[in-house]
């Protein structure tokens, strides 16, 4: 099957998603309101509270959910065929992650930009707030010990694309000057610095920088996961505007040329996927595709981890309630566009099927990998771009977005720590600076306590990030339901995808129990129970809280 089909297929329906459905779901379920006094102009402080241009929100928004997750998983996914993979993402973006994203900023802004953790308390209760403090703070601490694992390994295989990945912080401070000093236009700044951005990246292979195997007794990729919480201790505590929006917002730009790029490249080359589109032989070991296919693939078709920035960062900086819609919904369609470009990579970027299986020897095979050199393969081939350059493009699109989503997850850390400073009543906790060095030292102790030296502790708890995500994103939909019940509206375009996640989530924690026993792996077994504990006491707080909500309606009617 021609790869052009199935490009021309997935971004038909994700337009007609953000077209359609996204504007009813606007103006008949959240009904937005542009006269609504949002919570960045309420409490403006010109630190976490800015209002922002929605396209430069939206791009902190998308390459802050990004990161590598929607790269990674669907390109794991593929090993069960294209098509269940290519059928999740899409139907996935419309009707989950867009209502997920969109809802969870419209909640959070209606409520103060409280984050959905603190929002939980008030919506279902204390027990519920309780619950989901632990899981967000569970896929925080994942999200921050693994991605700082991930872009480590690219800096020591990819030496290409330290310059470039170091670089666009430089670019994205004198955007930052630049745009809120209002020395140039908009569509000026945007333009240097994707012009910028696109030199360093050819600049990247003539200047590669490896870091040596050994730096005393550390190794160099301990050494890279240091300074990359380092950077991102310092990032956090910045105002938005000096870095993080600036760096979000160019990456965006250069996310969608990275795209344009990989899809032209289809297009010319016109590829077969050389995958099947349900492989019958997979490699021994690998799990049922159901339920294990709905969070092995989490970014890039709904995903916890984006109503955390949904509510913590983007809520704090949306400038009109209108703008939530272009967002949350967008920034979810823009996701999905890159899972999809992932599959495509994962599927077609390989010249044989046995080329494609040499790739696909285990579960958990693939990943970063397979879209870098697949996604190389096709550019090299379909726009006669060297493949090295070409690398080096895939390779820093993936650190750049695995690098804001850093940014952005010990930000929202921070965030969690200040909140239970706020819970518990310990004024020094609620401080930016002891907040940071709480969350930069929980990481590090996950990373070096639990990984030794090399400092990659994260990735012995990330099997179970994808269950734990989801059960988060079912939390999220939990609030965003319990809300539309309470203001009498239509609930059923988020209590299904909520029913949908808590059954798959509960399916695949009871399997990987099974499998962590058998594997004498006690650790991940006690975390596994913990958050099945969770998953369940979130079915009943959901049970409770809309019987609740249902029986206040009715007193109010009688």
């Amino acid at each position: 099957m021609s790869a052009i089909v199935l490009l021309i297929l997935g971004l038909g329906g994700m337009a007609a998603g953000y077209f359609l459905y996204s504007r009813f779901i606007a103006t008949k379920i959240y009904r937005l309101d542009p006269d609504f006094k949002t919570p960045a102009h309420e409490y403006e402080d010109g630190v976490d509270f800015v209002p922002t241009n929605r396209f430069i929100l939206w791009g902190h928004h998308f390459t802050s959910v990004a990161g590598a997750a929607p790269i990674v998983g669907p390109a794991i996914a593929v090993i069960w065929g294209w098509l269940p993979a290519f059928l999740w993402v899409v139907l996935g973006t419309i009707f989950f992650a867009g209502v997920h994203d969109f809802g969870a900023i419209w909640a959070s802004v209606r409520n103060k930009a409280k984050s959905v953790g603190a929002l939980t308390g008030d919506v279902v209760g204390k027990r519920a707030r309780s619950i989901f403090m632990i899981v967000i703070f569970l896929v925080l601490l994942m999200v921050n010990a693994v991605f700082a694992v991930v872009i480590a390994g690219l800096m020591m295989n990819f030496s290409t694309a330290v310059v470039p990945v170091w670089g666009a912080i430089l670019v994205a401070l004198i955007i930052g000057q630049l745009i809120y000093r209002r020395i140039l236009s908009l569509p000026v700044v945007s333009i240097l610095g994707v012009v910028a951005l696109y030199v360093l990246i050819f600049i990247g292979p003539a200047v590669p920088v490896q870091m040596p195997a050994e730096v005393g007794a550390l190794s160099g990729n301990a050494v890279w996961i240091l300074i990359l919480f380092g950077y991102a201790a310092i990032a956090s505590l910045l105002p938005v505007w000096v870095l993080l929006q600036p760096r979000d917002y160019i990456n965006g730009l250069q996310l969608f040329i990275g795209l344009i790029v990989l899809y032209g490249a289809i297009l010319f080359l016109n590829p077969t996927l050389v995958a099947p589109a349900i492989n019958p032989d997979v490699p021994a070991g690998t799990p049922s595709m159901i339920p294990l296919l709905f969070v092995t693939i989490a970014c890039g078709a709904i995903s916890g981890f984006h109503g955390l920035v949904s509510s913590g960062t983007t809520s704090k900086q949306l400038n009109k309630e209108t703008d939530a819609r272009f967002v949350g919904y967008f920034g979810a369609v823009g996701e999905g566009m890159l899972a999809l470009a992932a599959i495509l990579a994962a599927t077609a970027g390989f010249a044989t099927f046995a080329d494609w299986q040499a790739m696909y020897t285990a579960f958990g095979q693939g990943g970063v990998n397979a879209f870098v050199e697949g996604g190389a393969y096709m550019i090299h081939n379909g726009l006669g771009l060297n493949e090295v350059t070409a690398a080096t493009l895939l390779t820093v699109m993936a650190a750049l977005f695995a690098g804001t989503t850093m940014d952005t997850g010990l930000r929202l850390q921070r965030y969690i720590f200040q909140e239970w400073g706020d819970i518990y009543n310990q004024p020094w906790m609620k401080k930016s600076a002891p907040a940071t060095l709480l969350a930069v030292g929980s990481c590090l102790l996950l990373a070096f306590g639990a990984g030794g030296a090399d400092g990659t502790g994260g990735m012995i708890i990330w099997p179970l990030f994808g269950t734990t995500n989801q059960l988060l994103a079912g939390l999220t939909l939990l609030v965003i339901t319990v809300m539309l019940v309470r203001l009498r509206r239509p609930m059923w375009y988020t209590l299904v995808p909520l029913c949908f996640l808590l059954v798959m989530t509960i399916a695949a924690l009871l399997i990987q129990l099974r499998a962590f026993f058998a594997q004498g792996n006690y650790f991940l077994l006690i975390l596994d129970i913990v958050v099945l504990i969770a998953a369940i006491l979130v079915a009943m707080e959901c049970a409770s809280a809309l019987k609740r909500s249902r029986a206040e309606m009715a007193e109010q009617q009688e």
